[in-house]
């Protein structure tokens, strides 16, 4: 009696920590709490963000941002060398999903505006060179990316611009300060109006206004519990 009793509360108990287990995989399928703020799951190896897109009047924006370093094929950059045009950073490295599910719409964002006066760096702070190298050839990435090992990259945009989320989007005016930034997968339709609206402010002026992208808040104004779901401050430093 005292061994079949034994037995099933041994039993009860594998059954409570199963459902536990599943509780826990279903609050990491789920897209969020319903305030607009994902739920970052344990040990997913990336910090989720919800798409959130922040836009800065060219009076707000602060700038310009310095960065420089080697991409992965041995080439320099340095952000100081683009001042007049337009820049997109993306953080990512190859195993964050969202960084691959992006990535399409960002080469296509990186080729149609080329000739325009757009320039697309991303930064990758985790990767080796071949796990980086590996995931352009795959995804046909047409646009370089350093090879920030170091954080020295990622250490100079935080300076300026909160950008704990992967992948984070940034996108430079022509005076390399920060116009815009979009914390986790970036729409690829939102991303087009954003780098339209600021190729646009070189025929207008650098003092020309752009309206929000689709689904972005405006203005250094914006409340930051909407747009930043890791917690930081809603505008640049």
């Amino acid at each position: 009696m005292r061994t079949s009793r034994t037995s099933r509360t041994r039993r009860a108990a594998r059954v409570l920590a199963a459902a536990a287990a599943l509780a826990v995989v279903l609050a990491g399928c789920a897209a969020g709490d319903g305030s607009g703020t994902p739920d970052d799951v344990v040990d997913q190896g990336y910090q989720s963000g919800d798409g959130s897109t922040t836009t800065w009047a060219p009076a707000d924006r602060v700038g310009p941002v310095d960065i420089a370093g080697t991409d992965y094929e041995g080439g320099a950059h340095d952000l100081a060398q683009l001042r007049g045009d337009v820049v997109l950073l993306n953080t990512w490295y190859a195993a964050c999903p969202p960084c691959r599910a992006e990535a399409p719409d960002l080469a296509a964002v990186a080729t149609d505006y080329a000739d325009q006066g757009l320039h697309v760096l991303g930064i990758n702070s985790r990767d080796a060179a071949g796990t980086a190298q590996a995931f352009q050839r795959e995804l046909a990435v047409p646009y370089p990316s350093l090879d920030d090992t170091s954080g020295a990259a990622v250490a100079a945009l935080q300076g300026v611009v909160p950008v704990s989320a992967v992948p984070t989007t940034v996108l430079l005016d022509r005076q390399g300060r920060v116009a815009a930034r979009v914390l986790g997968l970036a729409d690829g339709s939102v991303l087009r109006s954003l780098v339209e609206e600021l190729l646009a402010e070189g025929d207008a002026g650098p003092d020309a206004t752009p309206a929000p992208a689709p689904g972005a808040t405006g203005g250094a104004a914006a409340d930051p519990a909407a747009v930043d779901p890791v917690g930081t401050a809603d505008a640049p430093r």
